[in-house]
């Protein structure tokens, strides 16, 4: 069974918490699909991913381009998982697909959008009445990831 696990930004922006989460799944040899709300978005995510740090940068790709199944990390507005990735990762308040087929679904929203965090609540109830494993992450003032539920 997935896990579904919900990334509760407090201290930090989806561009400063993002990038470090897309490393680690990509350390650990998992594919990941980053699903955005909006085109902008998406296009946003997408230059920031080559620049994030000065040292340096995510492979990936967007599903505009060609060659989306090479690519480690995809992004996308679809729900669609056009590199077979182990791991989707949900922003900005889009439609989460179901987690079947991944490894893990995760759920990254901003604490300080009401409409964000009411969505984060309602998809916590529909995925705990499913009987997926849940794990709720908040940041600490430090920027760090602690395990609240």
């Amino acid at each position: 069974m997935s896990e579904v696990l919900f990334y509760h930004l407090t201290e930090s922006t989806l561009y400063d918490a993002l990038p470090p989460l897309l490393e680690r799944s990509i350390g650990r040899g998992w594919k990941v699909v980053v699903q955005a709300a909006s085109d902008e978005r998406r296009d946003a995510l997408d230059a920031h991913l080559w620049t994030f740090r000065d040292d340096s940068f995510l492979a990936h790709g967007t599903d505009r381009e060609p060659h989306a199944a090479e690519q480690p990390i995809i992004l996308t507005t679809g729900d669609g998982n056009p590199n077979q990735a182990a791991v989707r990762f949900v922003v900005d308040g889009a439609e989460p697909p179901s987690p079947e087929g991944y490894e893990r679904l995760v759920l990254m929203f901003d604490g300080h959008d009401q409409s964000q965090v009411e969505a984060a609540r309602a998809h916590w109830k529909t995925f705990k009445a499913t009987g997926a494993a849940l794990t709720y992450w908040q940041q600490t003032p430090e920027g760090k990831w602690a395990k609240k539920a």
